[in-house]
């Protein structure tokens, strides 16, 4: 009985094919972007916390002004810690042939007489530099390759305000800036920056720190606390101009990535749901039909004697074939995509080596939610097929109630060729069926509106950040603050139209228990370059007393108007000033503190100082410019406004137009999956009413319209509610995107709705040839022979 039973399995697979086929392939984009999703992130934090341990990435870091090595003994005698290293780490311009804009570095001290314990370097070409060489150096890979920049070659940088000539003896790679970012940027720019490791003596020489260092990095013993080895550090840094030790959680590049990991862990579950519930629902769909058109079969194998039971398990072993296909096909895909998105990702996280290998953990969870999803949806399908008593399941269900629609009295419905109005009929008369395949082409909308989504997001972005929020061309950054004279020094270099000042300070902002360290930034009153812009497209005039503070930080704070927050400054005398928020405002990056230049110059007792210029600058003279600025000896970095456009444009232009490709494919393969399935059934249901159509006379034309005329109503029908499906779905996807770093946001235009409706029309249109040609060789003879 058992072998019959599974025969009638492989014939109705079989027979069935085109609707498995259209089942799977959705099933298997859920599980492609869930196993993508989940084997990404296994792999990016797996390669990172091997890397780090290999390669022994610091658990904490401290800057400092200027501190004697004798303090690193004190440092290390800490309870908790394992190895202390102090470091001369400080910033440069350089200078390399051939390309006119001055690039940033990054000089970091290599150890002279030991080898570095802590954020060891991987050497990927060339040699380290000789421990007693004032002009040998090591650069970041990703620069030199960037640059073109070999063993041999030399860079020009003016360390300390004296012009030297360093040669390059090899490429390196480093923990620490696995997301190399300049200042002030917000993408890695390889061309503008990049790392630079010289001998410690050498680097101490240059910069007066002969027995001293100004950077130190911390390891800590397992189970140590950090927050009270950060406190102790402090305390012994404070009266050397130490500005705050911080954790690895904290620092630059390893804060980039974990960003990174924790936004695609969102993604991994919210859409392959989407894709999962729509196949839960064809699964139903099909298998309702199923059950319908093989009643009389139901009642005969109870009659010879099959039980319930038996029933029940052949259905079901329907469902779990086509899920066990939609499941293997999704672990190939998943498999794929996700070395290919680990190998996308490591294009910009600088790993020297990518360790994917997804544990069965993804693949497991995956293949569960993908036969739960399925079994889901056809529950309630299988228990009816499985209770048909042999009697009632032996006779044909009953006709549904004729009547007259509602909609028939309108003269509108009157004016309706016939045809039309059968098609019309049907689609109301099904109610279920009709929101089925309705929601199921809306999900393949919705699916491309999140998608199109984050391309519009991506465009405001850059938008109101950079073209409206500022206004500079070039800004230069000083080593140390200087007097707010120095504007007219500035205002006097090649082609500079227009100065504005920028005061920096690092702080610590608490509010009760909660803590944020994060640099105050001061203003004038009204920005003329540098805007503190609102997301709503606002330019904020700066309040004479007390901070303008972003919502994230209000909200990191909880903080509302009026509530005073503790200001410890990380500078200078270390001022702990009580400061009230005198403003919130909404900003997509980061979570930035803003205060009037004059009113921080006020509470910090001091002259007004600046330590950045923003610069507007006639683009004639904007050559003259850049080359002047190489030579300026007391400049840290220089950033220009068109370089972080063009940056930002190519970094996520490249990402998103990959991941937007990815889910144009998965909706195509949604859409063309509903719209054949639901057209399929309908064929198989309505053969002998097509069939006598045709004998009495109808054309193919005539009788296609029928049939695809309906696919196409429920198609128009779906779209309306496809946008409001994706418009609801990306609003949440944004919510859950929310991270300190940057905030989404929610911005779509009237292309993207435009977009996605001609995508899933076009997806509809290729299901409704294939099945056209099926219409089209329907035998007539055969199927009026059939039996009612």
């Amino acid at each position: 009985m058992t072998s019959a039973l599974n025969k009638k399995l492989w014939r109705d697979l079989w027979r069935m094919r085109g609707q498995v086929l259209a089942i799977g392939l959705i099933m298997a984009s859920g599980i492609g972007v869930l196993v993508m999703g989940l084997s990404t992130v296994e792999a990016l934090d797996e390669t990172a916390r091997a890397y780090y341990e290999r390669y022994r990435f610091a658990h904490v870091f401290a800057r400092v002004k200027r501190a004697p090595t004798r303090l690193l003994a004190d440092i290390a005698a800490l309870p908790g810690v394992q190895t202390v290293e102090g470091r001369v780490v400080e910033g440069a311009i350089l200078d390399i042939e051939g390309f006119n804009e001055p690039v940033v570095g990054q000089l970091v001290s290599l150890p002279s007489l030991t080898t570095s314990r802590l954020n060891l370097l991987m050497l990927r070409s060339g040699r380290m530099p000789a421990a007693n060489s004032d002009d040998e150096v090591l650069i970041s890979e990703p620069f030199a390759r960037a640059q073109s920049l070999y063993a041999g070659d030399t860079i020009k940088a003016v360390l300390n305000g004296t012009w030297r000539e360093l040669r390059v003896v090899g490429t390196a790679l480093s923990p620490e800036f696995v997301y190399a970012i300049g200042p002030g940027a917000l993408m890695p720019d390889d061309r503008r920056f990049g790392v630079l490791w010289l001998p410690e003596l050498a680097l101490q020489a240059a910069f007066d720190l002969e027995g001293a260092f100004n950077d130190v990095s911390v390891s800590l013993l397992r189970g140590a606390r950090t927050q009270d080895v950060i406190e102790a550090m402090d305390r012994i840094l404070d009266r050397y101009g130490g500005i705050g030790a911080y954790e690895r959680a904290d620092q630059l590049s390893n804060w980039f990535l974990m960003n990174e990991i924790k936004q695609l862990r969102t993604l991994s579950r919210i859409l392959p749901t989407v894709f999962l519930l729509v196949a839960a629902f064809l699964t139903n769909m099909v298998l309702a039909r199923l059950i319908a058109l093989e009643r009389s079969e139901i009642g005969l194998l109870k009659a010879f004697g099959y039980t319930r039971g038996q029933i029940a398990w052949q259905y079901t072993k329907f469902v779990l074939a086509i899920g066990a296909f939609g499941v293997v096909l999704g672990w190939v895909a998943g498999y794929w995509l996700g070395w290919y998105e680990t190998n996308l990702y490591g294009e910009f996280y600088h790993f020297p080596f990518l360790l994917y290998r997804p544990a069965p953990t993804a693949f497991v969870i995956a293949a569960l939610i993908g036969f739960g999803a399925a079994l889901l949806g056809a529950l309630r399908t299988v228990y009816s097929a499985a209770s048909l008593p042999p009697a009632e399941s032996m006779r044909p269900p009953a006709p549904p109630m004729f009547r007259q629609l509602g909609i028939a009295r309108y003269a509108f419905a009157q004016r309706l060729e016939q045809l039309t109005r059968i098609i019309i009929r049907q689609v109301w008369r099904w109610p279920v069926r009709t929101l089925t395949t309705c929601g199921g082409i809306a999900m393949a909308v919705a699916v491309l509106i999140t998608s199109f989504q984050w391309l519009d997001a991506i465009d405001h972005m850059v938008d109101v950040y950079f073209r409206q929020a500022q206004s500079q061309d070039v800004t230069m950054i000083f080593a140390e603050p200087r007097s707010i004279e120095v504007a007219h020094d500035v205002a006097r270099l090649p082609g500079v139209r227009v100065v504005e000042p920028m005061r920096v300070v690092p702080a610590k902002l608490r509010y009760g228990w909660r803590e944020q360290r994060e640099s105050l930034q001061a203003l004038p009153m009204q920005q003329r370059l540098y805007r503190v812009y609102d997301s709503n497209g606002k330019a904020l005039t700066l309040p004479p007393q007390g901070l303008m503070i972003s919502s994230m930080l209000a909200e990191m704070l909880q903080v509302e108007i009026g509530d005073r927050v503790t200001v410890e400054i990380l500078e200078g005398r270390r001022e702990v000033l009580q400061i009230p928020v005198a403003g919130t405002f909404e900003t997509y990056i980061g979570s930035p503190a803003y205060i009037e230049e004059r009113a921080l110059a006020r509470l910090l007792r001091e002259s007004q100082t600046v330590s950045a210029m923003h610069l507007r600058v006639d683009s004639l003279q904007l050559p003259a410019l850049l080359a002047e600025l190489k030579t300026l000896p007391r400049l840290s970095a220089v950033s220009l406004r068109a370089a972080n456009i063009q940056m930002f444009d190519e970094t996520m232009a490249r990402t998103l137009m990959i991941f937007v490709s990815f889910f144009i494919v998965f909706s195509g393969a949604l859409s063309v999956g509903v719209t054949y399935n639901a057209a399929r059934i309908a064929l198989s249901e309505r053969g002998r009413e097509f069939a006598t159509l045709r004998v009495l006379g109808f054309t193919r034309a005539e009788i296609s319209y029928l049939l695809l005329g309906e696919i196409a109503l429920l198609a128009a029908l779906a779209l309306p509610l496809g946008c409001f499906i994706g418009r609801m779905l990306a609003r949440l996807i944004v919510a859950g995107f929310k991270t300190e770093l940057y905030r989404v946001p929610f911005v779509l235009d009237g292309s993207s709705y435009a977009w996605a409706m001609i995508i899933t029309i076009a997806s509809a249109a290729l299901s409704a040839v294939l099945v056209r040609r099926r219409l089209d060789r329907l035998d007539l003879i055969a199927v009026l022979k059939t039996r009612e």
